[in-house]
């Protein structure tokens, strides 16, 4: 297979810039024998809680695991009902059922993020939490999701793992709820070197619980009160991890200026993300929506350009997800935006060469000059 000429991620150059503190930082955990919950895992955390303006952040060894032990946490249980958004990656859903409570999907905005108004419309008895996806890279609609918190005393879980650093009305993704989850999975614009999570918050007493939850539930070597789960950041996955959080300024910089370029050539020809004058987009994706959009991929592809499609099948209609009984049409702007959205290479080491090369080719196939 040939390389494209405009790569989705560029891995490659990631290790090459940055390979001698890379290895220098592995060698150090490797040459103590020291790899589980170590001094790289609490310095990695203590960085993380200042980027995020929270108190506390306690990792674990992915984001998927980061949604179940918060949930477990707030005492979701089977039976309950979790609102979320259903265009989210599958974690989303999965770790609602997988503490036997029932994932409720509310319908999005324009913007693909969740709609507060369908998410009040979906509150039940039964409802327990509200998981919020800040889905692309740009939070949700945080202040009135909040008054809705508020009402009906039912506690927001942030779903950050797209969202690292972004911003809504001045406050940091993970620091807006009752805790926020977040995964630095390769994919993201923080990433460790395989599968990593971790979670915010600025209350102790969760933050202690987290603590627990990660490590079987131990008070000590030898003692266990409740039985948790086996899920910590190994700390070479931290100290890859500490060589980049203070490069993500610089990484997150790049992703808005290639957006910029983006949105000022595609305008008027596809639907592009607007960021509104009270957010702070990190585009962890760049989405766009357009008509004929298999046909604009297969041709793209043809010109040398990787693209994604995140998600193509909402999470109301997985396989997995049917005895929920969600129809067709049950989540009608999701069921739209499915067919339409496309993400295009943004990634820190994309070209404005290359970013112009996309946009010419997008306007070629639409007919443009």
């Amino acid at each position: 297979m040939n390389t494209p000429e405009v790569p989705y991620v560029n891995f490659k150059k990631q290790y090459d810039e940055s390979k001698d503190a890379l290895l220098k930082a592995i060698d150090s955990v490797m040459s103590r024998g020291a790899f589980i919950l170590g001094p790289e895992v609490e310095e990695f955390e203590k960085e993380f809680a200042l980027l995020c303006d929270t108190k506390f952040a306690a990792s674990v060894a992915n984001g998927t695991d980061s949604l179940i032990i918060a949930l477990k946490i707030l005492g979701i249980k089977p039976g309950d009902e979790v609102i979320t958004a259903s265009n989210s990656w599958i974690s989303s859903a999965s770790a609602i059922a997988l503490t036997g409570a029932i994932p409720v999907f509310a319908d999005v905005l324009d913007d693909q993020n969740i709609d507060p108004q369908d998410v009040r419309k979906k509150i039940t008895a039964k409802t327990k939490c509200i998981m919020p996806v800040h889905l692309t890279g740009r939070c949700a609609a945080m202040g009135e999701l909040t008054k809705i918190s508020t009402e009906y005393s039912i506690p927001i879980l942030e779903d950050a793992a797209q969202a690292v650093t972004a911003k809504v009305d001045n406050q940091v993704a993970g620091s807006i709820g009752i805790m926020g989850s977040f995964s630095l999975h390769p994919l993201k614009n923080l990433n460790a070197a395989g599968d990593a999570g971790i979670l915010t918050t600025n209350d102790e007493t969760l933050y202690q619980q987290i603590k627990l939850y990660r490590n079987h539930g131990l008070k000590n070597r030898d003692e266990v009160d409740f039985w948790g789960y086996n899920s910590r950041l190994d700390n070479l996955q931290a100290a890859i991890l500490l060589t980049r959080i203070h490069q993500l300024p610089e990484i997150i910089s790049a992703r808005r200026k290639n957006a910029t370029l983006y949105t000022e050539g595609l305008s008027g020809l596809v639907k592009c993300p607007v960021e509104k004058p009270n957010e702070f987009h990190t585009y962890h994706v760049y989405v766009i929506q357009c008509d004929k959009r298999n046909e604009l991929q297969s041709y793209l592809t043809k010109c040398g350009i990787e693209t994604k499609i995140h998600y193509p099948i909402p999470i109301h209609q997985q396989n997995a997800a049917k005895y929920l009984g969600y129809k067709q049409g049950s989540l009608p702007i999701t069921e739209q935006q499915k067919d339409r959205i496309l993400s295009l290479p943004i990634n820190q080491y994309t070209s404005e060469d290359q970013i112009q090369w996309v946009i010419k080719s997008i306007r070629k196939f639409y007919g443009r000059s």
